[in-house]
């Protein structure tokens, strides 16, 4: 076993703020020390000249910087001398002090200063320049920096970031860390994001009683905060009560009677449906019941003269020389005629003609139709293949952060959409909170049309939208099954529907746009994936390695997507000396094909062709990192039509994209895809996941794996268990 390093103790003055990540905490210092200089990196309160500090930590040598001294703790004494405190003060710690206002306050109250701006406000005005208001902003200021400072100290003791207390504080303020005293299960029932084992580690060492009644009702709602990362917008009562009691080690009786208190306080809703109670999050429970009563009021609205529709789509097949198939006449006449129509279908079914002749109709009879999608990626797609803009739906509801951290949308009741029409594509990727915001934000007669695969895999967020929709039976619905002559030449088509049908496609053709390589083992299988990407499938195709995405069911394992973007980049982007960035235990290169994998509704982006400002990207865009600048801290990410400059706190939102998970890939269409199927794994490996992974090929489709693996996927047609109430709300309002 490897040696820890020794932690050394620094104590010094700091000299200058090299840089300062406000939203973190992440600086970097200079710090006298014994007469020398020394770089000092960490989260940190906010440091600033004159300040004297005890640094806990190692030195290491950055590859660019040299040596540095990494900080795991800081400590920090208050200046007490005149000199020093002027000098503090003349840094800018203060907002509302600059260098003369600094010189004026030391002047006339000396080493007294910081006790004056703390406790006697006021007689800061007896300064020149100094008005009472500017005394109590200086006041609220100073409390703001070292309340912000205390409680960083208090919440390192158990253990948290910088970061993590500089959230908390923008969340609680000033009465932070009297309610984490109180209650530190406050912690993991907040929008922080910190999960329930850290909290509960915390108040165990505050000495919180495991049965205390804080405790239990935190873990249930941990347990069903949890379960909505897997989909389910509620549990049964008695599964919640089970998963809980264990997970805590209490009766599940005990549990039982705390899910009562918390309904009593409403913090969970319970609902009866048809079969037992449910327990829900009160936000998913708003959610599905508005859904249920909103898509109620849409198909209510049935306006449009019926007759006159079919005229209009006979003469517009006349005017594009085109002949509609039955149900693709039949998904325009109900879009035109009802409030809410369902869209469905799968590759080369003609979905995109049939979106094209709806908005071509709405437009001639002076509709205003707006488009979107969940990803950027499958927005993009949307706008080139009906040559108008198509917005991803955070963009469209004008997505961005309250002060607390909060995802707050600005169109919503209030500041309703501009469109008689929303089409929204790839809906069975869209989770039940974020379709909630969509329908509070259109108008009452504003027709919504749903556009979507059935059979894909649900969305990675909580809720099964589309399925439900289309299972309740109530709302117009209309599949097209027809494949047409140019897509029935495609295998990569036709091996899709056959997967939907239970039959194994054919693995021994040899189809220009699909086939099948067998993979004796792990080694040899990662060996030949590496080479289909850098070698055989360019050389053959004319391809690009970056044209060219590696899809597999899982994250972890020996050939999961973990280790296949180890092999690939070493392979496509290999270290020659270009610049490299560390992040969390993680490396990017310049030159590394990467994926953002949240969204981020607040980096400045340029667009390509315009060089137009902009802001956001999001979760599912794909990149390559273009540059490293190390001089001014920042890493350059060009995605399709855009660039995103990022400063190394960021890092943690992107990662390797050489290969992704087939959840991840949703949304997404590559021109060459190769699918890894060398970890057998009963729970990944289901038909719609194999159904998924293939319709995310255009052009060309290789499976390497083994033969078994592939008709496993085919026979497994389990469908994944969600928990949801949107069923039972649509037929509790329309059955």
């Amino acid at each position: 076993m490897e040696r820890a390093e020794q932690l050394i103790q620094l104590a010094g003055t700091v000299e200058g703020v090299v840089f300062r990540n406000r939203e973190n905490g992440w600086s970097v210092v200079d710090i006298s020390c014994e007469g020398e200089l020394i770089t000092a990196v960490g989260e940190f309160s906010e440091l600033s000249e004159g300040e004297e500090v005890e640094l806990t930590g190692v030195f290491v040598n950055h590859p660019t910087f040299g040596r540095q001294f990494k900080a795991s703790l800081c400590t920090t004494k208050l200046p007490a001398t005149a000199g020093a405190i002027l000098k503090y003060l003349a840094s800018g710690a203060i907002k509302g002090i600059g260098p003369v206002t600094a010189r004026r306050i030391v002047d006339r109250f000396g080493s007294r200063t910081l006790e004056v701006i703390e406790k006697d406000p006021d007689a800061l005005a007896q300064v020149q320049g100094i008005s009472l208001k500017k005394a109590e902003d200086i006041h609220l200021e100073y409390q703001r920096v070292f309340g912000i400072r205390s409680l960083l100290a208090f919440m390192a003791q158990y253990g948290f970031s910088a970061a993590e207390a500089i959230k908390v504080w923008k969340f609680w303020g000033p009465q932070a860390q009297e309610l984490l005293c109180e209650n530190p299960y406050r912690l993991c029932l907040s929008f922080i994001g910190i999960s329930f084992d850290r909290a509960d580690a915390m108040a165990i060492q505050l000495g919180l009683s495991p049965e205390s009644g804080e405790r239990v009702q935190a873990a249930a709602a941990h347990v069903l905060r949890h379960n909505t990362q897997n989909g389910h917008t509620c549990l049964p009562r008695e599964k919640l009560a089970a998963v809980t009691a264990s997970y805590i080690g209490l009766p599940p009786e005990r549990v039982d009677f705390e899910i009562g208190e918390m309904l009593e306080r409403e913090n969970l809703v319970e609902y009866t449906g048809e079969e037992r109670p449910m327990i829900f999050l009160p936000d998913y429970y708003r959610a599905e019941g508005y859904i249920a009563t909103r898509l109620q009021m849409l198909i209510s609205f049935m306006p449009d003269n019926g007759t006159q529709w079919d005229r209009q789509i006979a003469a517009q097949e006349k005017a594009l020389g085109i002949v509609y198939a039955d149900t693709q006449r039949e998904a325009i006449a109900q879009a035109l005629r009802q409030g809410f129509v369902v869209l469905t279908g799968g590759p080369g079914t003609g979905k995109t003609t049939t979106i094209n002749g709806m908005i071509e109709l709405f437009e001639k009879d002076g509709r205003k139709v707006a488009l979107c999608a969940p990803t950027g990626r499958a927005a993009k797609r949307m706008s080139a293949v009906t040559g108008r803009e198509a917005k991803t739906i955070h963009r469209l509801l004008e997505a961005g952060y309250q002060k607390d951290g909060t995802l707050a949308f600005t169109k919503n009741e209030e500041d309703l959409l501009d469109c008689d029409v929303l089409i929204l594509d790839e809906v069975s990727m869209v989770d039940v909170l974020l379709f909630e915001a969509l329908l509070r934000a259109i108008k009452l007669n504003c027709k919504l049309v749903l556009v979507g695969d059935y059979d894909q895999l649900p969305s990675v967020g909580a809720g099964n939208l589309l399925k439900d929709i289309i299972d309740s039976g109530f709302f117009p619905v209309v599949r097209l099954s027809h494949i047409f002559r140019q897509a029935a030449q495609s295998a990569i088509v036709t091996s899709a529907h056959e997967i939907l049908e239970g039959q194994v496609p054919d693995l021994a053709q040899r189809d220009k746009d699909f086939f099948f390589l067998p993979a004796r083992d792990k080694p040899s299988g990662l060996a030949l994936i590496r080479d289909l990407v850098t070698t055989r499938l360019p050389k053959a195709y004319g391809l690009s390695p970056a044209d060219i995405q590696v899809l597999s069911p899982g994250r972890r394992g020996a050939a999961g997507v973990q280790q296949q973007n180890r092999i690939l980049r070493e392979a496509v982007n290999p270290a020659h000396g270009q610049p490299e960035i560390g992040y969390m235990g993680m490396s990017f290169r310049q030159g590394d094909k990467v994926m953002q994998t949240r969204n981020n509704y607040d980096i400045v982006t340029t667009q390509e062709e315009t060089g137009e400002k902009g802001t956001g990207v999001f979760n599912g865009d794909m990149g390559q990192i273009e540059e490293i600048d190390r001089k001014n801290g920042l890493i350059h990410i060009r995605y399709e039509d855009k660039r995103a400059a990022y400063t190394p706190d960021m890092l943690g939102e992107i990662e390797h994209a050489y290969a992704v998970t087939v959840h991840k890939s949703q949304g997404s269409e590559f021109d060459a895809v190769i699918l890894s199927l060398l970890e057998p794994n009963p729970k990944l490996y289901f038909r719609n996941l194999l159904y998924t992974a293939v319709t995310r090929a255009k052009k060309l489709l290789v499976i390497v794996g083994s033969r078994r693996a592939v008709e496993m996927m085919v026979e497994n047609n389990r469908k994944t268990l969600r928990y949801s109430g949107l069923g039972s709300f649509l037929r509790d309002i329309l059955g």
